[in-house]
């Protein structure tokens, strides 16, 4: 049997100053319940890793109050240091692929002189060929005879008439009208029915805000994920709808959600992750780490 350690002992009772079970703070951070108990025993064997025993740890703070800065820095003799083993042994393991690594970027470099004197040739004849072409290919003659000089000049092909040109625009202009009064035809009707996301609602359970969709037909969801963080969508009735899972830094969530009219996004790192819907991103009102955000069309339209 595993000791609580002076951490896991200022968890545990911040978390039983809360009210939280450890079912309780499982459904709140969306971590396993036997990662919460090995957090408050200090047996960080059973993580999946050095970054998540950070991780962690830091919601689990957040998700009871307490300052994770704080914890991190009060207690840096029992948490591990961050991925500095991970790190160590992802290199001892693939030399090979390091070396192929940075052969490539050498290899770059050798032949960059080649490249750019191949590329500085082509701009001179590039240069060259312009010039030239741009030449009269006649050019005046000058002709002497009994010392009286002639001059010969070139002849150029005359441009159409003005008139020409200002009927050609006219019928051009004629062709385009029709057109740009559809467009702002179709402008208009654009902007009435334009989609309107009313201010977020903060619910009684301090985690949640609502926000009411209206002016469109449809509620297509985008999670774009900054940085490591725990994301879900369930529809109203709590089923799940995309993995739920902690998300990579660059990876998109992305769900249809029209036909529920409804979607509950959890985020277990809200400032890693940017929620669009229809495009629009959606404000956060409350400065939390772990939150809901719940859309739903609005009732009016």
């Amino acid at each position: 049997m595993l000791w609580l350690t002076e951490l896991g002992t200022r968890l545990k009772e911040a978390r039983l100053s809360k009210g939280y079970s450890l079912d309780d703070l499982q459904e709140i951070t969306k971590i396993q319940k036997r990662y919460l108990i090995g957090i408050e025993e200090g047996n960080y064997s059973i993580m999946p890793g050095t970054f998540y025993v950070r991780a962690f740890i830091k919601q689990y703070a957040e998700a009871v109050g307490l300052d994770p800065e704080e914890i991190f820095e009060q207690y840096k003799d029992e948490i591990p240091s961050h991925q500095t083993e991970e790190v160590a042994q992802s290199f001892s393991q693939s030399p090979t692929r390091k070396r192929l690594k940075t052969a490539s970027p050498n290899k770059l470099m050798e032949n960059l002189p080649k490249y750019v004197v191949a590329l500085f040739i082509i701009i001179i004849i590039a240069v060259l060929w312009f010039f030239f072409s741009q030449r009269p290919s006649t050019e005046d003659e000058s002709v002497t005879e009994n010392g009286d000089s002639f001059e010969y000049e070139q002849t150029e092909v005359k441009t159409p008439p003005a008139k020409d040109n200002e009927e050609k625009g006219k019928e051009e202009n004629s062709d385009k009208q029709p057109t740009t009064e559809a467009d702002e035809e179709e402008q208009k009707d654009d902007e009435k029915t334009a989609q309107v996301i009313s201010e977020g609602e903060v619910q009684p359970d301090g985690v949640s805000t609502v926000y009411k969709l209206s002016g469109t037909d449809k509620m297509l969801i985008r999670v774009e994920v900054l940085g490591d963080t725990w994301v879900s969508i369930r529809d109203a009735n709590g089923n799940e709808q995309v993995e739920d899972r902690i998300y990579k830094q660059g990876e998109v969530v992305e769900h249809d959600s029209t036909a529920n009219g409804y979607a509950r996004i959890r985020l277990g790192f809200s400032n890693n992750a940017k929620v669009y819907v229809n495009g629009e991103e959606i404000k956060y009102v409350q400065d939390l780490s772990a939150q809901n955000i719940i859309i739903q069309f609005s009732e009016e339209q």
